[in-house]
Parts: C-alpha cells; structure tokens; sequence
C-alpha cells in the first residue's frame, strides 16, 4: 500500500546511498523517484538480472576503490607471465626489455608502472595513458613499440606474478648464491617472488630472465629444484653412512 511503500522509500534512502540501480529492466514506483529528486540520489536502470548485475558492480568497484600504487621500472608478460623488472638506473632495464620484445614477448609500461590490489590475492600493472605503448632507449630516445613491433608486442595490463631485480656485480654478496629460502618482496602488501640477477659484461640477460620465468611456472605448480636438490643431498648422505657403517 503508498503508506508501507513510503516507509520503505525513506527506509532505503536514510542510509545515505551513493546510487540507486533498478534491475531487470524494471520501472520504479513513483515514490522512489520523487525521494530521489528530492534529495539528490542518481537513480539508473539495467535490464540485466540483479545477481549479474551485481557481480559486475562488485568487480567495477573492487578495480575503482583497490589500493595503488606507483613503481619505478619495465613491466613485461614473458611467456604469459607479469614480470617486474627493477633496479637503479644505468642497468639496461630498457635495453633488456627492447631485446625481451624482439624475442616475442611483450610490453606492458616503461619507467612507470602503476599497481592496483584488485583482489585480496592479486596485483594488477598497467601503464600511464601519458606513456602507453613507448619505450625509452638510451641513444635511441623514445620507441613507439607498438608502431614498430605491431599490436602483439604490447599489452593493456597483466597480473604481477614475478620480480626480476637487476644488480650490479659488486652488490651481489648482499644476497645469497643459492638461496634456500624463495625470495620475496611485497607490493601493496601481497607477497611476490622475486629472483636477483647480477648485472656483467657477456651476460645474456634475456635468457635469464626467461629462465627465471619458466623456473616460476614450476615453483607454481608445485615443482621446487632447490627442495629437490636437498632431498637428493640428504639421501645420497644417508646412503653413504649405511655403507660405512657396513663397511
């Protein structure tokens, strides 16, 4: 009845709502549209169902409000995978992502990379609308990757699975040569994993970081070398005190 219909008007109103959205393609009663006039609130119509609808205004909120955050270096999909690629200037960040293009892969944001937590177990990068598709090479200035390489060799956005950290030869003692502990480092506070390749003349850095890449994918699927490694260690150790103790 227009008294219960008013009440609950003024009930769904007294909350405040940044919007009103009328599934199903279904027209409001009168009372509600003069409520919202009245006060201000945006009033929309879809003719999706309500369940679909609302899924999609989950995930466009989700991508809208999620934390971000902005990060110096080259962002990449090698083999199907959003790798980081980091370090101080002066490395060949650039030159190393010009060569990982020429191989197949593709760019996704050079020099800037902005981050945004859309999930509570996902990090998303994509590039600056100022920078999108450009590539800085010292001696060659700015490259248009997308002019030059094609609509393949350039990606709107990816997942940030992997960081690849570039250091200079000298500052690799900072770090282990085989760690046995994964390495990791957080962004928007997810951890990442994350691999140190020391920078040196003759070093075919591509071929690294693709190896690094692929070596991800297994840790992913469960595959550890390094655990594999030092169970087979252990093993071939426990073996060799049977026999001395046969012996």
């Amino acid at each position: 009845d227009p008294q219960r219909r008013s009440y609950l008007t003024a009930e769904l109103l007294s909350g405040e709502p940044p919007a009103l959205i009328i599934a199903d393609g279904l027209v409001p009663p009168s009372q509600l549209f003069d409520a919202c006039d009245r006060d201000g609130h945006p009033l929309l119509r879809s003719g999706l169902q309500s369940a679909r609808l609302i899924d999609l205004t989950r995930i466009q909120l989700s991508k809208s409000l999620a934390p971000t955050t902005s990060t110096h270096g080259v962002f990449m999909d090698v083999l199907g995978i959003g790798v980081l690629i980091s370090g101080e200037s002066g490395l060949g960040k650039s030159e190393l992502a010009l060569e990982l293009i020429t191989r197949g892969h593709g760019l996704v944001a050079d020099d800037v990379v902005d981050f945004a937590r859309i999930a509570p177990d996902t990090v998303e990068g994509k590039c600056p609308e100022l920078l999108r598709n450009l590539l800085e090479v010292r001696g060659l200035g700015l490259l248009d990757i997308k002019a030059i390489f094609g609509e393949t060799a350039v990606r709107r956005k990816l997942r940030l699975r992997l960081i690849v950290q570039l250091v200079r030869r000298s500052a690799i003692d900072e770090y282990e040569r085989l760690p046995l502990e994964a390495l990791q480092e957080e962004v928007l506070g997810l951890p990442i994993r994350k691999v140190v390749i020391p920078v040196a003349a003759g070093r075919n850095l591509a071929v690294l970081v693709e190896a690094a890449v692929r070596n991800t994918v297994l840790q992913m699927r469960g595959l550890d070398t390094v655990k594999a490694f030092m169970d087979r260690q252990q093993a071939a150790m426990r073996a060799s005190e049977e026999n001395d103790s046969k012996t």
